[in-house]
C-alpha cells in the first residue's frame, strides 16, 4: 500500500507548488485577496453593524471608525458590542460566500475544491492596551479541532507589530514538543515566554488575506499601538477529511460539494434477493 505522504505523482503547476511549499515552510501564506469587491462588501456589512451599535459621526471615514473605535467606547463595553456585531453580520445570508470568495483560489490550492466551511464568522476587536481581549498562545488542535482545518484570517485594518497575531514557525515546533514532554504543567504565559523569540509577527494589510496552519502555536499580546485591530477569522476543511469535536452539520457545512459526490453520498447498491 502506498502511503499518501509518500505519493509519487505530482501534477501541481509551478504556482501551486510555490504556494504549497511556502505554506509548509512558514506555516502560513499572506496574499492579496482573491476578490477585492467581496472584501469591500464584507467591510461595509461590518461598518453598518458597528453603526447600529455605536454612535458614530457621519463625517468619519471608514478607516477612522475602525482604527479609532476606542475613542467612542470603553473596554467594559467592547465584548458586549463585539457579540452584537458578530450576531448582526452572521445574519447576512451572503456574508460567508463573500468570505469564501476572498480566499477561494488559495483554498483551492491548499485544501481542494470540495470544502466545508465554519457556519459562523468570528470577529476579533483588540483596542490599545486592552488586556481583556487577549488570545494566549495555543494550537487549535490542542482543544479539539481537526488538523485537516485551515484558518482564513482577514484584517479590516492594517495589522502590524502588536496590533496583529504571531505564529510559531514549523522549524521551531520541536521546542513546544520538548516543553510538553517534560510533563510539567505550563501556563500559556510560561509557554509564550519560552518561545517568544522564535515566533513570527505577521504584517497583514487591509486588502490581504492570511491563511495559516492552526496546528502551530499562535496568539496575540496586548495591543501597544495607537489603533484598534479588527479582524475576521473562519475555518475551512476538505469535506471528506476526518472531523474531531467540531462536526459536519454542527460546526461545519459543505459549501462546494461537486455533483458526483452529491450523487455518491445518496447512492445505494441494488439489493439482491
Amino acid at each position: 500500500m502506498v502511503k499518501i505522504g509518500n505519493f509519487v505523482s505530482d501534477f501541481l503547476n509551478q504556482n501551486e507548488k510555490k504556494i504549497s511549499s511556502e505554506f509548509e515552510k512558514k506555516g502560513y501564506i499572506i496574499r492579496d485577496v482573491a476578490d477585492f469587491s467581496s472584501l469591500q462588501k464584507i467591510r461595509k456589512v461590518l461598518l453598518n453593524a458597528i453603526k447600529q451599535n455605536v454612535k458614530i459621526e457621519s463625517k468619519l471615514s471608514d478607516e477612522d471608525i475602525l482604527n479609532n473605535i476606542h475613542r467612542k467606547i470603553n473596554q467594559n463595553q467592547i465584548n458586549n458590542i463585539r457579540l452584537k456585531i458578530i450576531n448582526t453580520i452572521n445574519k447576512n445570508t451572503n456574508i460567508r460566500k463573500l468570505y469564501y470568495n476572498v480566499a477561494r483560489k488559495y483554498l483551492d490550492i491548499l485544501l481542494g475544491n470540495e470544502l466545508a466551511m465554519q457556519m459562523r464568522l468570528n470577529l476579533s476587536i483588540q483596542m490599545p492596551n486592552d488586556t481583556s481581549s487577549l488570545l494566549p498562545v495555543h494550537s487549535d488542535v490542542w482543544s479539539g479541532d481537526s488538523p485537516f482545518e485551515i484558518v482564513v484570517w482577514i484584517p479590516l485594518v492594517n495589522c502590524y507589530r502588536t496590533k496583529t497575531m504571531y505564529i510559531l514557525p514549523p522549524n521551531k515546533y520541536h521546542k513546544v514538543k520538548k516543553i510538553f514532554s517534560k510533563r510539567k504543567n505550563k501556563s500559556s504565559k510560561k509557554i509564550f515566554e519560552l518561545i517568544k523569540r522564535d515566533v513570527n509577527w505577521l504584517n497583514v494589510k487591509y486588502g490581504q488575506v492570511l491563511l495559516f496552519n492552526q496546528t502551530l502555536p499562535h496568539g496575540n499580546i496586548t495591543n501597544k499601538e495607537k489603533e484598534t485591530r479588527w479582524s475576521l477569522n473562519c475555518r475551512f476543511k476538505s469535506v471528506f477529511t476526518p472531523y474531531r469535536d467540531k462536526k459536519l452539520g454542527e460546526f461545519f457545512e459543505p459549501i462546494t460539494l461537486r455533483k458526483i459526490s452529491q450523487l455518491a453520498v445518496k447512492y445505494n447498491l441494488p439489493e439482491i434477493e
